[in-house]
C-alpha cells in the first residue's frame, strides 16, 4: 500500500495522494487501509521512509570508494537524480516529517551516509550537523528551482551551474575549519 501511495505521488504529486485515492487504485474500500496505516499522515510518513531507504541505497552505492569532492558530488548527484525520477517521493522528504520517520532505521542510515561523506573533510564532529544542513539546503533549493523551470530561461545550461555550485560547496567544506573561516565566524555579532 505504501508503494502504491508512492507511485501515485510520483504520478500526481504528494498533495493528490489521499487514503481514498490509494484505496481506489488498489480496488479496495478506504476503511480496509486502516489495518495498515493510522491515517493520512502515517501513510505519507510511510512514503517518506520508503524514499529514504531508496535514496540511501542510491547514495550509498554512489559514494562507495570515493572521498571528499568525489563523494560529495556522488551523493548530491544521486539525490538530484532521485528527485527527478521520483518527484512525489522527493516531495515526501520536503515536508515536516513525523516522529516515526525521524526514529526510523532509514533516517539513521541516511544520516550515516552523509556523515561518511563529511568525514572526508576536516570538519569537527560538532559542526557536522551544520554542514549537513548546508548541503541539504543547497540540494533542496537547487533541485526545487530546477524542477519548477526557474533555470530554463537562460544560459549556461543548468548542468554547468550545478557543477560550479557543487565545486563551491566543496571549497566551503574543505575550508570549514580553516583559521580564516574561524576568525570570520568569531567576528560575527
Amino acid at each position: 500500500m505504501i508503494e502504491r501511495a508512492a507511485e501515485l505521488a510520483d504520478e500526481s504529486g504528494l498533495a493528490s495522494v489521499s487514503l481514498s485515492a490509494v484505496a481506489r487504485s488498489l480496488a479496495v474500500q478506504t476503511p480496509s487501509l486502516y489495518g495498515h496505516v493510522k491515517d493520512l499522515a502515517a501513510m505519507r510518513d510511510g512514503v517518506s521512509i520508503l524514499a529514504l531507504r531508496e535514496l540511501d541505497a542510491r547514495s550509498g552505492d554512489a559514494i562507495a570508494g570515493r572521498g571528499r569532492e568525489d563523494a560529495l558530488r556522488a551523493i548530491c548527484d544521486a539525490y538530484r537524480s532521485y528527485a527527478f525520477s521520483h518527484p512525489g517521493r522527493w516531495e515526501a522528504l520536503q515536508r515536516r516529517i513525523g516522529e516515526d520517520v525521524v526514529r526510523s532505521d532509514a533516517a539513521a542510515r541516511s544520516g550515516r551516509t552523509m556523515a561518511a561523506v563529511l568525514r572526508g573533510y576536516a570538519i569537527r564532529e560538532s559542526d557536522r550537523v551544520h554542514a549537513t544542513r548546508l548541503i541539504g539546503a543547497f540540494l533542496n533549493g537547487f533541485v526545487n528551482l530546477e524542477q519548477v523551470g526557474a533555470f530554463s530561461h537562460s544560459e549556461p545550461d543548468v548542468t554547468a551551474s550545478w557543477d560550479a555550485a557543487l565545486g563551491r560547496v566543496h571549497l566551503l567544506l574543505e575550508n570549514w575549519g580553516s583559521e580564516a573561516a574561524e576568525t570570520a565566524q568569531e567576528k560575527r555579532p
